[in-house]
């Protein structure tokens, strides 16, 4: 029998949950579809970063050409697989076009505002709901073993600092008064204070049951085979569960957005960005905030009782297969900065698809060809970082309201 409903969400990672939670504060009739479990792809296993001040684009000048260095090494943190895809050839133009210095300034500020409105979100959920997710407020240390690496960190700070991001340079001995347990061979750091954590799975579920409070129908292990549309309106979704007749759609299905172009009749230009994560039994050496571990390109998180590592970028497709190569680097590489990291307890190791837009800028607003469709995916490796601001203005979008920001940035016309 088919289903009627007012807004039907197709995702349950932290933006669908998020989208629909805001959409049930607006007291629409919500109805949310995951595939799986909710918060079981990237929402899961990242490095639960509240970053608002990560706003420099993973494209800028060098990088590709370091990519490019990189494919020879099997342990590197960047890894482009060498593969026969005009979507991925199409998606290194665009990349490469945003690899230089004006661009990398004109999406600085974009991110910056989506991030500081979704770090503010955080307080007002956690404290309204009393949300258990580990939230700290703690700021963030990057951290530096060779000085090319320890300029470039000071080059992103005062970038930064030109749009009002505060930091502190540090050096060797500064950085050793934050974190007591940095290797000798640790030079400098640069501290950013706005920093907050979570645990991101934690966080998901538990908005997920605030939601559910308020009236969210969540269906999980069911998969949307079809997007059938009708007089520039999807009218007809089709799932492993039935079908359901919607009023209003949000795609929030992360880097799995671009099955759905050919059937939206537009060009979602996302790669699936591959990257991989330990979670550990919190070790006495545990750092008091998260790190950065520039030169190794691993996040290090404090977790409650339980420390998280991650690391590594993999173009590869959508190719699931952990490759132990790269999670033995990253194993060595943790102890290269930090002591105390012998002998961990591996509770979980963990790899997920992040959704990757050539110039790090998510894709919010309405589906340019169907009336009743609003996107709100691509955040890269900053969903869980943006999820709450994406949610609200997807919700936004959906009641046809004002949006509370500019979304031309983020519109996806910018690639067609």
């Amino acid at each position: 029998m088919d289903k009627q409903v007012e807004a039907l969400v197709v995702g349950g990672g932290a933006v669908g949950v998020c989208t629909a939670f805001f959409l049930a504060q607006q007291g629409m009739q919500v109805t949310l579809l995951e595939k799986q479990e909710l918060a079981s792809g990237s929402s899961h296993g990242n490095a639960g970063l509240v970053a608002y001040n990560h706003a420099i684009p993973l494209a800028g000048p060098g990088v590709l050409g370091q990519g490019l260095r990189w494919l020879a090494d099997p342990e590197s943190p960047f890894y482009i697989k060498p593969r026969p895809s005009l979507e991925l050839a199409r998606w290194l133009l665009q990349f490469q076009a945003c690899c230089n210095e004006r661009a990398v300034r004109a999406i600085i500020a974009p991110l910056l505002q989506i991030g500081r409105a979704s770090h503010a979100l955080y307080t007002e959920l956690i404290d309204e709901y009393k949300l258990d997710c580990n939230y700290e407020h703690k700021g963030r240390l990057y951290l530096y073993r060779t000085a090319a690496m320890l300029r470039k960190g000071e080059h992103k700070a005062q970038l930064l600092a030109e749009h009002g991001v505060p930091s502190e340079l540090l050096d060797a001995s500064a950085a050793r008064r934050m974190e007591p347990n940095l290797q000798p061979d640790v030079i400098g750091g640069v501290y950013y204070p706005q920093y907050a954590h979570i645990t991101p799975g934690k966080f998901v579920h538990a908005l997920a049951a605030v939601a559910r409070g308020l009236g969210v129908t969540m269906h999980t292990q069911t998969e949307v085979l079809a997007l059938e549309s009708s007089a520039g309106r999807i009218a007809r979704v089709v799932t492993t569960r039935g079908d359901f007749l919607p009023q209003h759609v949000v795609i929030a299905t992360g880097a799995w957005s671009p099955e759905w172009s050919r059937q939206l009749k537009l060009r979602l230009p996302i790669q699936p960005a591959k990257g991989y994560s330990f979670t550990v039994r919190r070790p006495a050496a545990c750092p008091n905030m998260s790190l950065s571990l520039e030169e190794a390109q691993i996040a290090v998180t404090p977790m409650g009782t339980e420390m998280r590592f991650s690391s590594t970028l993999e173009l590869g497709g959508m190719d699931m297969n952990i490759d132990q190569r790269r999670t033995n680097a990253m194993r060595r590489a943790l102890s290269k900065y930090l002591q105390g990291m012998e002998n961990l307890e591996v509770l979980e190791l963990w790899r997920g698809l992040r959704p990757l837009t050539p110039d790090s800028l998510p894709i919010i607003g309405r589906s340019p060809q169907h009336s009743n469709v609003v996107l709100a995916t691509g955040h890269g490796m900053l969903g869980i970082t943006h999820a709450p601001m994406t949610g609200r203005l997807a919700a936004q979008l959906v009641a046809g309201s004002q949006p509370a920001m500019n979304l031309l940035p983020f519109q996806v016309e910018r690639f067609q």
